[in-house]
């Protein structure tokens, strides 16, 4: 920024350390509760999978919460304030569909690896190691870069608004986060996503009533429209249709749309994190997971953006704008700066805190998915396949907790190195399809068709790589004459890289698979994928296993029945996915591409009223409903902790036979029962038994 900070080093310093100890001080809390009160205890599948227990509503929080990155609030800001209402409304179709197109696989991956601990387990299991050694370096590759995006535009965030030094946010970002990964692992993920949720929507919900309805200097739909023509007579944005920001016709905005859905498909189909999500999930709650949180999330940088970098452009001619007079500078747009610099132009101190408070959400929530996934591939698919099979649950848990402090460590050094040579978010963003999304196919293949063979997906994913990278570096060369982070980092290179990523797969997989014979894939060998054991774990915590969620076994009819239900919800996923997907790409956006409609006032107010009460609707599915749908669950945890305060009871003696009243046992969540004989209808149960609603 052009001016001083308007938050001081000690409220940076305050927000990412002490908001990162209070989250982990909370987690600590958290895990001790859950464990005397629920059983849950920390063991190797309890840290990866949760159980295989979660509901609907918290897949829903930890979704949105996942995918909204620092990039999701900067960047789509930052291309509104290029291309105009366009920009938002591209970043968030092209990265929705993503989940909801997942939310398929994530329906095949509980039907025909019920038992996977990671998707690469699910690969060596069906192609053996050469595949499985192609597929981690390609998983890894994507932890790597989303994660350095998180702590590149955090950071540079950080730094705006305080003055931190870049290093230091990029070190102390991850602290808080470690530690409750650490004590939680991704049940902890899950929990906090729901926090980090709900902060991110209320903070983003004030921005838009401050510039729509109360900002001296906007006020309303009408005053930031008639700014925004002002702004495009003054500054036309070539390539949109009559250089208006108000237009959903914009050619650069079109070749970021695509550059945009090429690098998504590579940060879902290939990163971990979203299939530890999936495998967390219980059988019957993954898919409305996944289409409620793909939903709710698509209007955060879409209300986020018009809102921000809307607001950006509508007050940079006003000396409450850090840059006035000038405009913003490239540099800063590609960082992330937009959105910081309209917080602080319409609520002054107010709006930087704000912004700290939401971007520390964004970098952190996202950021400790990341470190499950990363720790999973270390402790499942490296250590216990190739170094110790025969590990112990104990020594699963050490490793991923050693996994996660390491990777911590090496990522906040990476970022702090890409910082000084230059190579902000908004490169990695764009670049990050270029590297990962020739994974995307063979990957999704893997799952859906039978045929693939072990050469087709063992070398497609490289084959593709080679073309893009060839693809990204000679179109930079041509267009401009050098390689350089400027020229790499343009629209037509990143397009050219991008695409050739995603596609080439497309011939590569047939011909490699039909030229060495079609494999006839049945199936058999992802099904037979065990749990780990987790013996000692609980023993050491005197735990009966079968009380812990997920660990006991499950009866032949059940597994019958959760097959069906998984059968049905495949048929569903896949007709709901694509029809939702023409709707976004297709039915509501390429109309007005293509007649080169630009808005009027009336229209314009109507885009934004709708982007509000879609956020209310977010709010709402990822908010409130999984505070509902975990009521039984939070009323007995709460009873067991007053009969402990109160000294009128004691929690489930754990492994113990139990008489509990008939009509308790209706309940979802862990009951509470008593030793001694109860006069009435009693029921003979054990706490296993008990606890197997949840």
């Amino acid at each position: 920024m052009a001016t001083a900070p308007p938050l001081s080093q000690a409220v940076g310093y305050g927000v990412v350390i002490g908001l990162g100890l209070l989250f982990a001080l909370g987690m600590i809390l958290t895990t001790y509760v859950l464990k005397r009160y629920r059983n849950e205890v920390q063991t190797s599948e309890m840290f990866s999978t949760a159980g295989r227990s979660v509901k609907s509503g918290l897949v829903a929080s930890a979704v949105v919460s996942s995918w909204t990155w620092a990039a999701t609030l900067l960047q789509s800001s930052g291309v509104a304030y290029r291309y105009g209402v366009s920009g938002p409304f591209w970043y968030a179709s092209g990265a929705t569909v993503q989940i909801l197109l997942f939310a398929t696989l994530a329906i095949e991956l509980k039907r025909k690896a019920p038992n996977a601990h990671t998707f690469l387990e699910v690969i060596r299991a069906r192609y053996g190691v050469y595949t499985h050694v192609v597929f981690i370096v390609f998983g890894l590759m994507t932890n790597v870069l989303v994660t350095a995006m998180l702590l590149t535009g955090g950071s540079a965030v950080v730094t705006s608004l305080t003055g931190m030094p870049t290093a230091a946010a990029c070190f102390l970002l991850p602290v808080g986060v470690v530690l409750y990964t650490i004590f939680g692992g991704i049940k902890a993920t899950f929990l906090t996503d729901y926090v980090h949720t709900v902060m991110i929507l209320i903070i983003i919900m004030i921005f838009a009533f401050t510039a729509y309805t109360t900002n001296v200097n906007l006020g309303s739909p009408g005053k930031v429209y008639d700014l925004l023509v002002e702004a495009a007579k003054n500054h036309p944005v070539e390539g949109n249709a009559e250089g208006s920001y108000l237009t959903m016709r914009s050619k650069e905005g079109a070749i970021f749309f695509v550059i945009n859905i090429v690098g998504n498909f590579g940060t879902v189909f290939c990163d971990n994190g979203y299939y530890n999500k999936a495998i967390a999930a219980s059988p019957v709650h993954a898919l409305p997971g996944y289409v409620m949180g793909g939903l709710s999330w698509f209007a955060i940088p879409w209300l986020a953006a018009t809102t921000m970098g809307l607001s950006a452009l509508a007050l940079e001619t006003n000396p409450v704008f850090p840059t006035y007079p000038l405009r913003m500078p490239n540099a800063d747009v590609t960082a992330g700066l937009v959105l910081p610099n309209a917080a602080v132009a319409m609520l002054g101190k107010g709006g930087a805190a704000a912004t700290l408070l939401l971007i520390f959400m964004a970098v952190t929530s996202a950021s400790s998915a990341e470190y499950i996934a990363v720790s999973s591939i270390f402790t499942y698919d490296i250590y216990k396949t190739y170094f110790e099979p025969t590990a112990s649950g104990r020594k699963l848990v050490y490793m991923a907790h050693t996994c996660v402090v390491v990777y911590a460590i090496l990522l906040a050094a990476f970022s702090t190195g890409l910082y000084y040579i230059g190579i902000s978010m908004g490169y990695l963003y764009l670049m990050m399809g270029v590297i990962i999304s020739s994974a995307v196919l063979p990957a999704a293949m893997t799952l859906l068709w039978s045929g693939q063979n072990m050469i087709a997906a063992t070398l497609s994913p490289i084959l593709g790589l080679a073309c893009s990278l060839i693809a990204w570096l000679v179109t930079a060369k041509k267009q401009y004459g050098n390689l350089s982070v400027e020229s790499t980092g343009s629209n037509n290179p990143m397009l050219a890289g991008n695409v050739v990523a995603l596609l080439s797969p497309l011939i590569f997989i047939p011909v490699l698979t039909f030229a060495f014979g079609q494999q006839r894939y049945d199936w058999v060998s992802m099904a037979m994928i065990r749990l780990g054991d987790d013996s000692d774990v609980a023993a050491k915590a005197n735990v009966d296993l079968e009380l812990i969620p997920g660990a006991a076994d499950t009866s032949e009819a059940d597994l019958l029945a959760e097959k069906d239900k998984l059968k049905r919800a495949s048929v569903i996923a896949k007709t709901m996915t694509a029809v939702m997907t023409f709707a976004l790409l297709i039915f509501w956006p390429m109309p007005m591409y293509g007649t080169a409609y630009v808005f009027s006032k009336k229209f314009f107010t109507g885009w934004v009223s709708v982007g509000i009460l879609w956020l209310f609707c977010s709010t709402f599915c990822v908010g409130l409903y999984p505070l509902w749908e975990g009521r039984h669950s939070q009323a007995n945890t709460i009873r067991g902790i007053y009969r402990d305060l109160t000294g009128k009871g004691k929690p489930p003696m754990q492994g113990r036979t139990m008489f509990v009243d008939d009509k308790s046992s209706e309940d979802e969540g862990t009951m509470m029962g008593t030793e001694k004989d109860v006069k009435g209808a009693t029921a003979k149960v054990t706490t296993g038994d008990a606890i197997k609603g949840e």
